[in-house]
């Protein structure tokens, strides 16, 4: 009965690491800007890559395995965001400038125009 429910435990964790890794995906292709897209590719790597190593690390048992999947996690959950924060900073310095709601509601009226 345990290993039924730490396998259904893990599985879940492993589903819900691909769909965010999914989304992120999406998102990465899908969003407007240089901003938008740093921030689905940070929940890419946070969420969907830390969702599925804890998942990971329940279906291995406690094991050397599990150990070294739970060093990388800490090491993700520590690089992830700061590699992030540095790389919107240094845009941001550089002179990328954000696009504000007016400019996306301007860039969507624009394609309406174009489509008809």
């Amino acid at each position: 009965m345990g290993a039924m429910i730490a396998d259904l435990a893990s599985w879940v964790l492993i589903v819900i690491g691909a769909f965010g890794v999914l989304t992120g995906g999406i998102g990465v292709l899908r969003l407007p800007d240089f901003y938008t897209r740093m921030h689905a590719a940070g929940i890419t790597d946070t969420l969907g890559a830390g969702a599925i190593i804890a998942g990971l690390m329940i279906q291995s048992g406690l094991t050397l395995v599990t150990v070294k999947l739970a060093l990388i996690l800490i090491f993700l959950f520590f690089t992830n965001p700061t590699s992030s924060f540095s790389l919107a900073h240094a845009a941001l310095t550089s002179g990328v400038a954000p696009k504000l709601d007016h400019d996306l509601t301007k860039d969507a009226e624009e394609n309406r125009e174009d489509r008809s």
